[in-house]
């Protein structure tokens, strides 16, 4: 019986891609480039490597699962939920802890979100992953931020109609109560929100595959935490099918560290580090 590989392409979005200005439309209200809002520097490099890998290896690829960060505006990780406690602005890149804002150095804009926002924060802090970040607002449902790179999409529009199959598609991070890098779980899973929840169900069908490849943006971050569930979920524990394609990903700027320590225990869990190129030949082979 023939091998079943599946590819896990993670977050491969303008937002995250630190795209030419070739690539960056006019906007059609101000007529102004349209820009990256969280670019990931080699982005755009690891993306087009990602898109000649599945043009590549159609025929290998039995299945593909992409992610999408799918966010509102107003979000707990985005400037527009938070202001100052002398009321300025919050900029991007600001972290936030629990004790600062029962300090009063920042607080919702909303005053209602403050008791829920608080627990939030509080229940972050005890699981020990992350601490809240404020980025620039990205990947808004909607927006030319949130598309998928086109020669990413462009290559797996390529294989659908080769192999007669549609990829299927994974949205998280729309409940603007929680951070959700994972694509499998949200930092604090909401009760009232079976989304943000460890999604076992795409975990078991990711399962069926015997070498899972993953890809996409960014390692420090939505890779990182990705992996990290199903290093934990895997319903079979062969954490030796995961394959992490290096060069069709790379870390948020100043998260490099996070990124390398991420791979290595990755590695030594028992997943397999290898180069689109490297794995293009296995997989001819």
């Amino acid at each position: 019986m023939s091998e079943r590989v599946e590819l896990l392409i993670i977050d491969p979005q303008n937002d995250f891609c630190d795209l030419p200005p070739a690539w960056c439309p006019p906007d059609a209200l101000s007529g102004r480039p349209l820009a990256p809002a969280l670019p990931v520097s080699g982005a755009h490099a690891d993306m087009r490597r990602l898109a000649s890998f599945i043009r590549n290896c159609a025929q290998a690829l039995d299945a593909i699962t992409l992610t999408l960060d799918s966010h509102h505006r107003l979000d707990i990780s985005h400037p527009t939920f938070w202001r100052r406690g002398d009321a300025s602005a919050v900029t991007p890149f600001t972290e936030i802890r629990a004790a600062q804002v029962r300090a009063g150095e920042f607080l919702p804009r909303d005053r209602d979100a403050l008791a829920p926002s608080l627990a939030y924060l509080d229940a972050l802090e005890a699981r020990g992953r992350y601490t809240l970040m404020v980025w620039p607002v990205h990947c808004e449902i909607g927006s030319w931020g949130h598309n998928v790179h086109a020669a990413v999409l462009g290559a797996c529009g390529e294989w659908e109609s080769q192999r007669l199959r549609a990829m299927q598609t994974v949205f998280k991070g729309t409940n603007p109560g929680t951070e959700h890098y994972s694509a499998l779980e949200a930092e604090v899973p909401l009760a009232a929100d079976p989304g943000t929840q460890l999604n076992r169900p795409l975990i078991a069908a990711l399962d069926r595959a015997d070498r899972l490849l993953v890809a996409g943006e960014a390692s420090s971050h939505c890779v990182k935490a990705t992996v990290e569930h199903l290093l934990a979920h895997l319903p079979s524990g062969r954490t030796d099918k995961l394959v992490l394609l290096t060069d069709c990903m790379s870390p948020v700027s100043g998260f490099g560290a996070q990124a390398e320590a991420f791979l290595a225990d990755a590695r030594a869990r028992g997943a397999t580090l290898a180069t689109s190129t490297e794995l293009a030949a296995q997989l001819a082979a």
